[in-house]
């Protein structure tokens, strides 16, 4: 799947998934879900969170 596809498909822009890929943008928790679903996995194993001090 291309970058343009899946943005197509998660009505968002390239833009937002080169910055969501290069950890530039934060994605709300809807287009979290919307990706994880167009991806076919969860929103757990396509995004790691790191909790700081």
């Amino acid at each position: 799947m291309t970058q343009s596809e899946l943005a197509k498909m998660t009505n968002v822009t390239r833009q937002t998934i080169i910055a969501i890929e290069n950890d530039k943008y934060d994605p709300s928790l809807k287009l979290a879900f919307s990706l994880a679903k167009s991806l076919n996995t969860s929103v757990d194993e396509l995004f790691i969170f790191f909790v700081g001090d």
